[in-house]
């Protein structure tokens, strides 16, 4: 990235946090949003012990209304507010987090589109009704005692293009945005923590990336860390999240390219964690070719390759390649699409929860935090991965995943 323009974006960094530091009173914040002692702060790995998170699928990420999801296009066109409800879902609610941490959860992933908010696309400004609804429904996890990941999800403009021809443009483009999100949040506490990115990966092309594509999901994940300690407040040890490419996690580690990035000096790897996807083994969790998982359940029916070793292997060698170096691991999606046949449902269901249980239980082991997804869709087939239904109430339409997690329903 330019070294100026970066420079110049951490100058008005700068100035733009002292000038919300001052004009903010602490009765605008949420009840427990601040922390004036930086020392404080937890390490990425103490913020993920523990920690149980569901994602809010399917709401705040979505185009705006009427718009194509694929769309490049950088703007505020009219109804964008909406866009919250454009593919299907209900409008958020308190009562709806309150659900979600009765449940059990004690954290949220929220996706967030910010591409159809911006007002200014030169300084990537967010229309500020927008961010006030961000900042509502970040406020209403904390008032649960909840801890929140904010993110940047679904920008088509940086998610489908990591390439060398659009590495500069969409880091300036990426740098303004953090600096105007992380501005805003600074002087949240330390149970909000951001993500950088999300699935970034050339379009309909989820296989392995070139060392082009490598070297730009990096370039991403360090101007990322730049940006957001250099607003300062409580983002100085935030812990802030990065991610492999396309979230996956193989790519992570068995291409070798990845780079863990440098933070502020007296941070270390301390306050930074590595993000991945799970839905593993695809065929199962999300491709819905197989009905059961595991060596426990191959009498059932075919199973694949992968098994309960596949997972502890692939964990343990996710531990000895960022854990053992100070790094947080934060699963940021996992579950699986509800898939069955009548004739055997019940027995499908119960093998679903096994995979849970077995998941959550090893991820916690090794300190891991993870983030079931969840979209509120419901049914057989490809996408179905649903737990609550945000329109009757959050009614638990599937409860053999909860009994995985927690085991007490």
């Amino acid at each position: 990235m330019n070294r100026n323009f970066l420079k110049i974006c951490l100058i008005f960094s700068s100035i733009f946090t002292t000038i919300s530091c001052a004009a903010s009173d602490a009765s605008q914040m949420p009840s427990q949003a601040t922390h004036q002692v930086k020392d404080a702060f937890p390490t990425a790995q103490q913020w993920n012990q523990d920690v149980i998170g569901w994602n809010l699928g399917n709401e705040f990420e979505c185009s705006a209304p009427g718009q194509d999801g694929e769309s490049m296009q950088i703007g505020n066109p009219d109804d964008a507010i909406h866009a919250e409800t454009a593919w299907g879902n209900p409008v958020v609610t308190k009562k709806m987090i309150a659900a979600v941490k009765k449940a059990g959860f004690n954290a949220v992933r929220i996706p967030i589109r910010w591409q159809c908010h911006i007002t200014n696309p030169q300084a990537m400004s967010i229309d500020k009704a927008w961010i006030a609804r961000i900042k509502e429904v970040v406020g209403w996890c904390l008032s649960y005692d909840m801890k929140v990941i904010i993110n940047v999800h679904h920008e088509k403009w940086l998610e489908g293009r990591p390439t060398y021809q659009y590495k500069e443009e969409n880091c300036q483009k990426l740098a303004l945005l953090w600096m105007n999100i992380a501005s805003e949040f600074a002087n949240y506490d330390a149970r909000l923590a951001f993500a950088g990115t999300n699935e970034v990966h050339i379009k309909d092309n989820w296989g392995k990336p070139t060392a082009e594509n490598l070297e730009v999901q990096n370039a991403y994940n360090q101007i990322f860390i730049d940006v957001v300690r250099a607003t300062g407040g409580n983002n100085v040890r935030r812990h802030l999240i990065v991610q492999t490419y396309v979230c996956n996690p193989q790519f992570g580690i068995d291409n070798g390219d990845f780079i863990i990035p440098r933070d502020i000096e007296g941070n270390a790897n301390n306050y930074m964690s590595v993000e991945f996807h799970y839905y593993q083994p695809w065929d199962y969790a999300g491709g819905v070719k197989y009905y059961y998982w595991g060596d426990a359940y191959k009498q059932y029916g075919e199973t694949g390759d992968s098994n309960e070793k596949t997972m502890t292997g692939f964990f343990d060698k996710v531990v000895n390649t960022w854990s053992n170096k100070g790094l947080g691991i934060v699963i940021g999606e996992w579950g699986m699409s509800d898939h069955y046949t009548n004739k055997n449902i019940d027995k499908i269901h119960e093998n679903m929860t096994y995979y849970c249980r077995f998941l959550k239980n090893e991820a916690q082991k090794r300190g891991f935090s993870t983030f079931i997804w969840d979209n509120s869709s419901f049914g057989s087939g490809m996408e179905k991965f649903g737990i609550f239904d945000r329109f009757k109430n959050m009614q638990v339409k599937a409860p053999w995943v909860l009994e995985g997690i927690f085991g007490n329903l």
